[in-house]
């Protein structure tokens, strides 16, 4: 086959691409295969995509631009616009987002308020690791404090007993897209001049208002942090994106993105700033190339271009993803409200509406039934089950060898943190589940608490 032109040849290749899509791959399990019937498989998350995705994805393998290029620029833009930020940063993955938005902030760009080794910044031990290890690893200190049930979001009440002259922020989860306490939470930052870094890795497009203004999650504190992996609201297999409204900031991102390097000038691009040999820094000479001035000791961390195109088609189905997500979470919420003498179902965090990543559930203790029970019947008729992550991270092996160390420091009780571990689990509500395969998780839960 002879092609006249390139343009000719990428178009006939993507036609190719989503026949082959809907040949093989449209009755994929994964995102919604009809004749759904009991003990097929129900994941709690997955891939949602069609034919669109595929093509983009082979339209970035053609360009062969194997960093971050055009796609990644648009997915920048187009996500900014659409959070309601200024600025937006693809990195490789949701942790690495974490990362970069916690070194961000001890860059000495911010005078007083950097975070210094041995200063302290409020979080919670129920979670995932990679909120908290960042601090760990840089030397800060994490300080846990308890979470509440059935919103297992950071206690506003407790954070007041928490903050010590070593405070330097706060950085906690919207927990499975339910959103914490803005309002409070952003109140006490304030009112003590702390940085607050909302990790939004759960939570991407859950909305919360303060006095009638209604903004996404991950828009109201300093640094919002997204996750792309597979099983999260959108998907660029693995990726993740940190962002921000605040202009130092910003630089300081993309430095410990891009080596730690002073220089602005993307990837294969030379000259932006207009002062790449006319500049003196640190004890270089004068003239020293500022493509490689370093001015942070920092990582490189950016997205693929093959990454970010799948982002770009899955973000323009994101609206329809949170519908989803919305009416199976109402389902399922509505489907066992009967049991609510036995577990504690989630509530909805006021002043808000999430877009849900998981139906979570707490076994209440004067019940008598047994969690591990209840999720063991789940797996065996096939339906996946998750725990609140970590639990209670300071419980873990990784924590052995700071027990009993300043390494890190408990204010209060983490009654409920416990309570979470041992008693709670979750399931799907990926807009992939269709109401059938819904409905059938909720007669297995009423089988496996003994309510058939």
């Amino acid at each position: 086959m002879r092609w006249t032109s390139e343009e000719e040849a990428r178009q006939e290749i993507k036609s190719l691409v989503a026949e082959y899509y809907k040949d093989f791959k449209a009755e994929d399990r994964s995102h919604g295969r009809s004749g759904f019937k009991p003990g097929d498989r129900i994941n709690y998350s997955g891939r949602v995509y069609d034919e669109r995705e595929m093509m983009a994805l082979t339209d970035s393998v053609l360009d062969f631009w194997l960093t971050s290029g055009r796609f990644a620029e648009e997915f920048e833009r187009s996500f900014s616009e659409w959070i309601g930020v200024k600025y937006a940063h693809l990195v490789n993955s949701g942790s690495s987002a974490n990362l970069i938005a916690f070194m961000a902030l001890t860059a000495p760009e911010l005078g007083e308020r950097r975070i210094k080794r041995g200063d302290e910044v409020i979080t919670v031990a129920c979670g995932f690791p990679t909120t908290i290890a960042p601090m760990i690893q840089y030397g800060a200190v994490p300080v846990f404090v308890d979470v509440t049930v059935p919103g297992y979001n950071p206690d506003p009440d407790a954070l007041e007993a928490a903050l010590s002259p070593k405070t330097k922020a706060v950085m906690a989860a919207h927990t499975l897209g339910n959103p914490f306490n803005i309002r409070r939470i952003r109140e006490f930052c304030k009112k003590n001049n702390l940085w607050l870094v909302e990790d939004n890795c759960d939570a991407l497009g859950s909305e919360y208002t303060i006095d009638g203004e209604t903004r996404y999650t991950g828009a109201w504190g300093d640094i919002g942090t997204s996750s792309f992996y597979p099983p999260h609201h959108i998907t660029m297999g693995e990726g993740g994106c940190v962002y921000t409204d605040n202009p130092l900031l910003h630089r300081l991102i993309l430095s410990y993105r891009d080596w730690g390097r002073d220089c602005i000038c993307p990837p294969g691009k030379d000259g932006v700033c207009g002062h790449r040999f006319d500049r003196q820094m640190g004890e270089l000479p004068l003239g020293y190339d500022h493509k490689y001035t370093y001015s942070h000791f920092g990582y490189n961390l950016k997205v693929t271009d093959m990454q970010a195109a799948v982002g770009v088609e899955q973000l323009k189905k994101f609206p329809d993803f949170i519908r989803k997500r919305r009416e199976n979470w109402e389902r399922m919420r509505a489907g066992l409200e009967d049991l609510s003498d036995l577990l504690i179902l989630p509530e909805v965090e006021p002043d808000s509406t999430p877009s849900w990543f998981g139906f979570m559930m707490t076994v209440r203790p004067e019940s008598g039934l047994d969690r591990n029970v209840i999720t063991g019947h789940l797996e065996k008729n096939n339906i996946q089950t998750r725990l609140l992550f970590g639990g209670n991270l300071i419980r873990h092996p990784a924590f052995d060898l700071l027990r009993g160390t300043d390494g890190y420091r408990v204010s209060g009780e983490l009654e409920n943190t416990e309570l979470i571990m041992n008693n709670s689990f979750w399931t799907g509500v990926y807009p992939g589940l269709r109401a059938e395969e819904t409905d059938h998780m909720i007669r297995v839960i009423h089988e496996s608490v003994g309510r058939s």
